[in-house]
């Protein structure tokens, strides 16, 4: 990507990393990792991977992870118009079948899980301040999808006055040209893209 990016000069400038950071794990459970999962992505591994690189960092390095996952209470009171745009959504529901919502990667003891409703790890939910109590000022953004869900919680973490640091190789969707097109746009306006490789030396340079 050109230092412009796609939209021109007007979008060049970076938010870059400041001196706390924390790896915050976007929504990456079975539903999109499993072949069957209700929301199940076509090649999830390289993102479940790299997303795995970046948490053993952040731990090693004595940095947050914090995690985020869907749930409903049974019968979808909480899920509001999203639920109805989405329907698929009902399989995080407390009393659905096959869980859907478990994790794919295992939080140590001690890591927060955030639970939401909707697309955004910030709204509505406790993501802000627990950050804010950690001191963090840099998010390092992996899971799904990268035009749903990791979008929008970079786009809130940007609101909420956090550095958000989208990792290219950590994010997965349905289709190469939605996440290169995510990525492209995320770059350009809300997150600085970076790729693994960056993050994981920030990570450890910052320790």
């Amino acid at each position: 990507m050109t230092a412009a990016g796609p939209h021109g000069s007007a979008f060049s400038g970076r938010v870059g990393w400041g001196s706390s950071p924390a790896v915050v794990v976007i929504d990456l459970c079975r539903a999109y990792t499993e072949p069957d999962g209700p929301f199940a992505l076509p090649d999830p591994g390289p993102a479940v991977a790299a997303a795995g690189a970046l948490v053993d960092a952040a731990r090693s390095a004595g940095h947050p992870v914090l995690w985020t996952a869907v749930r409903y209470a049974p019968g979808l009171a909480d899920g509001g118009l999203f639920v109805r745009k989405v329907p698929a959504l009902a399989c995080f529901a407390a009393d659905a079948p096959g869980e859907w919502g478990r994790l794919t990667l295992t939080p140590a003891p001690g890591e927060p899980v955030v639970v939401k409703q909707y697309a955004s790890g910030f709204f509505g939910t406790t993501l802000g301040p627990t950050l804010l109590g950690l001191g963090v000022d840099t998010v390092v953004l992996a899971g799904v999808s990268t035009s749903g869900c990791v979008r929008a919680t970079a786009m809130d973490a940007l609101n909420c006055g956090f550095r958000p640091q989208v990792v290219r190789q950590g994010c997965a969707d349905r289709t190469p040209a939605l996440h290169g097109n995510n990525l492209a746009d995320l770059d350009a306006k809300y997150a600085d893209v970076v790729d693994q490789a960056e993050a994981l030396e920030r990570l450890q340079r910052l320790a």
